[in-house]
């Protein structure tokens, strides 16, 4: 996620962009990840809708030859990414270590339904992943009593809080977490002040009449560009996004943008209230040590109830846990799933 267009900082300048919709019917074939093809799995692209009706896209990894029900996992994120960055890494990995696994779009984004595009909302995002867990439910080699979620940067607070409320749900982690409410209403460790949290909601209140002037949304300026000067966790979100290493034109992040009045919905509604009632089924939160957001994960390990854990990984960033597969604990998340998915 990169926070610097949204209200954590305040509107910034409106830019007009186009918006992308992607046809249902020509989801792309081709494979056009930020990661190499596993010879250890079988993929196909799955569609399938949320509680809206939203009509939702994404990969379906499995081991190959798979006999009988399997455990499966949804895997979600970062905020702003699509399927065919870190949450399709992430998925692909874990059906190599044998589970069913669904990385998917959100809402209003990559090759999902919904418009405008690039919008995103706390209550929809977070059904998304009930919605994938539906998806899920209905393969024929996944056991219904055996699903987990795994959500990265921005989705793991909404993993959580979809943790919190679906009780399907046996076991979820958070990797890198962001808790986008708390970012766009209060700021960088809630820095924002009452008056400037006040001035960003008139400003969007003031866009709206804009949006609706025009009869269409405004979008925020491209996402990660680099103008010299930025702090080194912008920097680092460059080093991702608008690189060969993670870069992918449908990504929110790749240099496109949200609308500008997608945090209004964050403003005032906090996603890790409930967090208390995931319990007692597990949590496993993993954060970088030298991660920029390395509080959201302690300040929700500190609220949750057991059984909890914080795997925080020695010398690693923010950005590290999207993709670096030696910097990722993939086999601690595979013995945390194993344990409970049993």
């Amino acid at each position: 996620m990169t926070a610097t267009g949204m209200a954590a900082v305040g509107v910034g300048a409106v830019a007009m962009r186009p918006a992308f919709a992607q046809s249902q019917a020509t989801l792309s074939t081709r494979w056009d990840k930020t990661f190499p093809k596993s010879d250890k799995v079988d993929h196909k692209k799955v569609t399938f809708k949320n509680r809206y009706g939203i009509t939702l896209a994404g990969d379906l990894y499995q081991p190959k030859n798979p006999s009988g029900k399997l455990p499966a996992i949804a895997v979600g994120g970062p905020f702003g990414a699509v399927k065919e960055q870190s949450s399709g890494l992430y998925a692909q990995t874990m059906a190599e270590r044998g589970f069913v696994a669904l990385a998917f779009d959100a809402s209003y984004t990559g090759e999902s339904g919904g418009e405008p595009r690039n919008v995103a909302s706390p209550d929809i995002n977070t059904e998304d992943f009930s919605a994938a867990v539906d998806c899920l439910g209905l393969q024929p080699h996944v056991d219904r009593e055996r699903i987990g979620i795994i959500g990265v940067c921005g989705w793991g607070g909404m993993a959580l809080n979809a943790a919190a409320v679906d009780k399907r749900v046996k076991a979820v982690v958070a990797s890198t977490m962001y808790d986008m409410t708390r970012v766009m209403s209060k700021g960088y460790n809630d820095s924002v002040t009452l008056a400037q949290r006040t001035q960003t909601l008139e400003q969007l209140s003031r866009q709206r009449w804009k949006d609706a002037d025009s009869g269409a949304s405004a979008y925020q300026p491209p996402y990660n560009d680099l103008n010299g000067g930025e702090a080194q966790f912008l920097v680092e979100y460059h080093d991702y996004y608008r690189t060969p290493r993670g870069y992918h034109p449908r990504a929110v992040n790749s240099g496109n943008a949200w609308t500008v009045t997608t945090p209004l919905s964050f403003m005032n509604m906090p996603i890790l209230t409930y967090i208390k009632e995931i319990s007692p089924r597990p949590i496993l939160l993993v954060h970088g040590e030298k991660a920029h957001s390395r509080y959201f994960s302690e300040t929700a390990y500190a609220a949750a109830a057991e059984p909890k854990e914080l795997v925080i990984v020695p010398g690693a960033n923010h950005v590290d846990l999207y993709d670096r597969k030696d910097r990722i604990p993939f086999d601690k998340l595979t013995a945390f799933f194993k344990q409970h998915l049993a």
